[in-house]
């Protein structure tokens, strides 16, 4: 029978930066991450270009000067306005005010309750 006093000890040695990325819930080597895949920073190279839900009823063409136009079943006229790069995130704001956060996945673009894939 083995006591708790003899169970084997680690006497590994961390330095200060280690101590500190395991204090702060991370790791000591930058390469290293929490199994949690990050997705790439937004540009407006990569969501340019014309988008469409599934169905068809959300239409969406975004510009790389910053501008969109895009066409919603059942609302009257058309949508545009300006959209902006927030990080992994996009911020459109139409021309009455409205705004709509848009968040991008990789190949997709989901917003107020609809995917949107590359209309091609």
């Amino acid at each position: 029978m083995t006591s708790p006093c003899d169970a084997p000890v680690d006497f590994t040695v961390l330095d200060a930066v280690s101590l500190l990325a395991i204090a702060m819930g991370g790791s000591a080597n930058p390469q290293a991450r929490s199994g949690v895949p990050r997705r790439p920073v937004v540009t407006s190279a990569s969501v340019a270009g014309a988008w469409r839900s599934t169905d068809g009823g959300v239409r969406l063409r975004l510009r790389a000067d910053g501008t969109y136009a895009g066409e919603v079943t059942g609302r009257r006229r058309p949508v545009r306005g300006t959209y902006r790069i927030d990080g992994e995130s996009l911020l459109l704001r139409d021309d009455t005010g409205l705004q709509t956060a848009v968040t991008v996945y990789e190949g997709e673009l989901e917003m107020a309750g609809h995917r949107l894939r590359p209309a091609g």
